[in-house]
């Protein structure tokens, strides 16, 4: 019996072992995986990829009914995590466009992390993507201001200049400006447009987005 309890203790570590080294996010994606498994998602449909904005904005597909839209955004990801995962949140679907909001997150990780590193990471999954989806619209999002993030926010200022210039240079491609629709007359952050941890938005801020975005859409 000791020999079973030991043989059985020792299998549940390897399994508390493995699953610590597993990359972030994994089982975000598993999720993903098993809900296409139930709901296959439909060909030529708008993928919208990134961080935690999307994750949040659950009812998306209500903002544009007169488009089919695949919701992939996950965590409180960044660009190198979207990266990792490129085989299951982009390529594993068909989609007409690609919409991202990411980078938001990197900047947030450390103070290490400059505008420059954010447009070096976006460009290498804009690389990407065009080495699989050469045609495919790229639509980029830019960085929001968050009160919780204002010290970032001249960072945020300088990757989302540096983005949208690179995107200029780029076939198929938008760029859509948030930053500035979400700032006050005064420069300053509209607090009631978010949550309570004035990170993440509120309806109202999902507003803002919904008549930013529309005129994007393929």
């Amino acid at each position: 019996m000791k020999k079973i309890f030991a043989t059985v203790f020792c299998f549940c570590c390897l399994l508390t072992g493995y699953a610590q080294q597993q990359y972030p996010f994994y089982n975000d994606i598993q999720a993903f995986k098993q809900q296409d498994s139930i709901h296959p998602p439909v060909n030529d449909a708008i993928l919208f990829i990134g961080s935690s904005s999307f994750t949040y904005w659950k009812d998306v597909a209500a903002y544009f009914p007169e488009h089919h839209i695949i919701n992939r955004g996950f965590g409180g990801s960044s660009l190198p995590d979207v990266i990792h995962y490129a085989n299951d949140v982009i390529f594993a679907y068909h989609p007409k466009q690609i919409v991202i909001y990411c980078g938001e997150n990197d900047l947030a990780t450390a103070d290490t992390v400059t505008a420059d590193s954010v447009v070096q990471r976006f460009c290498q999954l804009f690389t990407l993507i065009r080495s699989r989806m050469p045609d495919i619209p790229v639509t980029f999002v830019s960085l929001k201001p968050s009160p919780s993030r204002s010290r970032l926010m001249p960072r945020m200022v300088a990757a989302n200049q540096a983005i949208k210039k690179y995107l200029r240079k780029q076939k198929h491609t938008s760029f859509v400006d948030v930053y500035h629709k979400m700032l006050q007359k005064d420069g300053t952050v509209k607090a009631d447009i978010f949550k309570a941890d004035q990170l993440h938005m509120n309806a109202q801020g999902y507003s803002i987005w919904q008549k930013a975005i529309a005129p994007a859409l393929k």
